[in-house]
């Protein structure tokens, strides 16, 4: 208890820290630079079950999770400053308002979602891809768990 507790608390903080650090980013740049962040790891997730679903190449599946870890961990709350809970010229966000309302369960999903990423790393440098594939699905859970709580279809 004591422990999810920490980790909720860093999360929040990490986002607030993160968060202030945006003012220096114009909104639309702060749209289009997690875009990017999440584009590229879903590409490399794509990279992942391709290896998983077919011929298993460790040393690529540990560059995949590797970025994916680094992306996650970089501090990606600081691209959800004020102004960016909607579209902003050509930059489109499919982020729902409410994320902006709701710090302490997004902190939480965000320590979740960083951890799942760490783990997958880990998993990978073993090259057991049994593990990586156990990892990789708890990363996908955390996905999904922000998903349906604060992202548009």
């Amino acid at each position: 208890m004591k422990k999810s507790f920490a980790r909720a608390t860093l999360g929040i903080l990490a986002f607030s820290l993160a968060t202030a650090a945006s003012a220096q980013v114009k909104p639309e740049d702060q749209i289009k630079f997690r875009k990017a962040g999440y584009s590229f790891m879903s590409w490399n997730m794509g990279k992942i079950k391709a290896n998983l679903d077919g011929s298993y190449d460790a040393a690529q599946v540990t560059a995949a999770a590797n970025a994916i870890a680094a992306i996650a961990n970089s501090g990606m709350g600081a691209l959800y400053g004020p102004g960016t809970d909607k579209s902003i010229g050509d930059q489109k966000t499919r982020v729902k308002p409410e994320l902006f309302q709701n710090m302490p369960e997004v902190g939480k999903l965000a320590t979740n979602f960083n951890a799942a990423t760490t783990e997958l790393a880990k998993a990978a440098a073993t090259g057991d891809a049994a593990a990586v594939k156990v990892a990789f699905g708890e990363v996908g859970k955390t996905c999904k768990a922000c998903h349906d709580q604060f992202r548009m279809d």
